[in-house]
């Protein structure tokens, strides 16, 4: 499968004195994309997972590449896929694009790792079979970024 993807648009109060994105904001957004995958992508919204099921997905190691700038009235799109699953934790990677002149223009990359938490002891656990399963099925090659696609392997 593909990567998920949601668009946002580049509010006034997300820019800085520059006039561009305010870098923390892309961390926003990601998460934006982050909740509208669980809801629309598997079907479960987030705070069900965080308020019934008790499991919370927090991220503990991010590396983010900033590429292009966004400004005020701007749109992007920002993808999602995963890299790998662990026994507790998931990698994550994320794209930010928009589109100048009619042409795609890729602005932002990260890379996330998040842990598998209880909530209610806030300790680490094992990832549910259950999301195991849902997340294998969004699992992206390793060169996504370069259309070099190779196959991804069931672990």
């Amino acid at each position: 499968m593909g990567m998920f993807s949601s668009t946002y648009k580049i509010r006034f109060s997300d820019v800085d004195h520059a006039g561009i994105l305010y870098y923390p904001r892309f961390l926003h957004y990601f998460h934006c994309a982050f909740e509208d995958f669980f809801e629309r992508g598997l079907g479960l919204p987030y705070n069900h997972l965080l308020d019934v099921e008790r499991i919370g997905f927090p991220t503990v190691h991010m590396e983010v590449d900033y590429l292009k700038p966004l400004r005020f009235g701007d749109h992007v799109e920002i993808a999602l896929g995963i890299q790998k699953i662990g026994t507790k934790s998931v990698q994550w990677t994320y794209t930010g694009d928009t589109s100048r002149e009619n042409k795609r223009v890729r602005c932002v990359e990260a890379h996330l790792v998040t842990a598998c938490l209880n909530m209610d002891t806030f300790s680490g656990m094992a990832l549910p079979q259950k999301y195991h399963d849902l997340f294998r099925q969004w699992m992206v090659p390793d060169s996504h970024r370069t259309g070099l696609y190779k196959a991804v392997k069931p672990q």
